[in-house]
């Protein structure tokens, strides 16, 4: 079985790491390929230099400066607007009164929840006097199936006087 460029491509991470073994097949493609061998040779080289390479050592005073600046940002005093949301009765007196706020917006007088008595300021409609020009629109869009059947009943009528007068 002959290895396409491809598959040796997907292997070398592996290859180079060690942790694929180079089997009969691989070792074929590569002494027939420059481009994968070459390509192989700077992974290893990759590889060596990342085995080389040390992580810096922390300074031996961070953890030391990083206490003292915990400190200070614990004693220094919340400013802002938001500051008074980090005090919980504060942020929960704030919770209850949007909740009845809201409560109130959507509940009626006695306690019972009613969406349909709230009439949309759009509503042409309901606010358009019959006998306008917006009226007369809203009314024949309110009534369209009633006026369509109109229609029906001329062509009715049209078809009782052809077939009574042959």
């Amino acid at each position: 079985m002959v290895m396409k460029c491809e598959e040796i491509r997907d292997m070398m991470p592996d290859l180079a790491s060690g942790m694929a073994k180079v089997t009969p097949e691989i070792r074929g493609h590569l002494a027939g390929c420059s481009a994968c061998s070459g390509k192989l040779e700077e992974f290893r080289q990759t590889m060596a230099l990342l085995d080389e390479w040390q992580a810096p050592e922390p300074s031996p005073y961070f953890d030391v400066r990083l206490r003292a600046r915990l400190r200070e940002e614990i004693a220094k005093p919340a400013g802002g607007w938001m500051g008074w949301l980090r005090r919980p009765v504060l942020a929960t007196a704030l919770t209850v009164l949007m909740a009845i706020g809201v409560g109130m917006v959507f509940h009626d007088g006695d306690g019972i929840y009613r969406h349909d008595n709230v009439v949309a300021d759009n509503d042409v409609s309901s606010q358009a006097e019959p006998g306008t020009a917006v009226g007369d629109l809203s009314a024949l869009d309110k009534n369209h199936d009633l006026y369509s059947d109109f229609e029906l009943l001329d062509d009715l009528q049209v078809q009782q006087n052809v077939s009574a007068n042959p």
